[in-house]
């Protein structure tokens, strides 16, 4: 059986400051260079010292520091070592400034099926050495993640924003009703209609945190108060119940189609009410240099929205 050898636990930190004093020959000049106090260079080299199991340095008090014997061959290895941490550190930024590596971006996840398969298609054929991950999630737990550094950017809508985190608009998404295809609007025929059409009507609620609130406030401003009849976190449950003719929904996000995942139909229809509409953006933390990486998609929905505002405005 072969005994592997130790691993050792001495830090660069350690390596730099010995460098320094074998190099002036001195713990106080080696101190000033450093800008630390020379009682923190002489621990990291005794550290040093005890960690590699030999003498590296000779104390005289007169004369300064000596190298010992053991001393100027781990010197004279050392400088190859450090100057291949510089490069290391160098590289580093490099790959943190280039586009290839890692990039995780967080998605509000009643947007993520509509945009984002065509975002990352798009991106990963012009970087196709950037890998990115996505995180689906709620308003709140979007902010955390970006906060505690486990996504760069953020897809998400700019309601309830926070201090220390910067809010690129990309466009708004204005809402509307949806129906069952039973409905007397939808029976006949017509493709827009006000909100106060519908106070009579039960309301089928997509319930999430924020969200809920917005969808909720529409019929307010319109000056009724609905009774939900079901709430759901699931957008196509949403979709299916109203067409199962529960109630009517309010949306903002559209499907190309109007089927739901059962089968049945629900009609879309525009609303002709001043009804505010919401703001989609990309976040990312304030302050912090974004990766290139993180630029480079950043860019490109910018890029995507807007397309899609002319094509919408064609269409219209």
């Amino acid at each position: 059986m072969t005994m592997s050898a130790k691993e050792p636990s001495f830090t660069l930190v350690q390596l730099r400051y010995f460098a320094a004093a074998a190099d002036l020959g001195s713990m106080t000049a080696a101190s000033k260079v450093l800008m630390v106090s020379q009682s923190a260079v002489s621990t990291a080299i005794a550290q040093l010292e005890k960690e590699l199991g030999v003498q590296l340095l000779i104390r005289q008090h007169a004369r300064g520091l000596e190298l010992t014997p053991a001393g100027r061959n781990f010197r004279q290895e050392l400088r190859s070592f450090l100057a291949h941490s510089v490069e290391l550190a160098d590289s580093a930024a490099r790959l943190g400034n280039s586009l290839i590596g890692d990039l995780t971006v967080g998605c509000f996840s009643t947007i993520a099926p509509f945009g984002l398969p065509t975002l990352l298609s798009a991106y990963e054929q012009r970087f196709p050495q950037v890998r990115v991950d996505v995180i689906e999630s709620e308003h709140e737990n979007l902010t955390r993640l970006l906060r505690d550094g486990r996504c760069e950017l953020a897809l998400m809508y700019g309601f309830d924003r926070h201090d220390g985190i910067t809010y690129q608009p990309l466009t708004m998404s204005r809402p509307y009703v949806i129906v069952s295809v039973d409905h007397p609007i939808a029976r006949a025929g017509r493709r827009d209609a006000t909100l106060s059409e519908f106070a009579t009507d039960p309301m089928v609620l997509l319930d999430l945190p924020h969200s809920r609130d917005y969808f909720l406030s529409l019929p307010r401003r319109a000056g009724f108060t609905p009774q939900i009849r079901f709430r759901s976190t699931g957008y196509e449950t949403v979709r299916s119940l109203v067409a199962h003719g529960f109630g009517f929904s309010i949306l903002n996000q559209r499907p190309a189609h109007d089927l739901t995942y059962d089968g049945r139909r629900v009609a879309a229809l525009e609303l002709t009410d001043s009804a505010p509409a919401l703001e989609l953006v990309i976040a990312h933390l304030t302050g912090v240099r974004l990766t290139n990486r993180a630029s480079a998609f950043k860019e490109l929905c910018k890029r995507h929205f807007t397309a899609a505002e002319r094509t919408d405005d064609t269409a219209h």
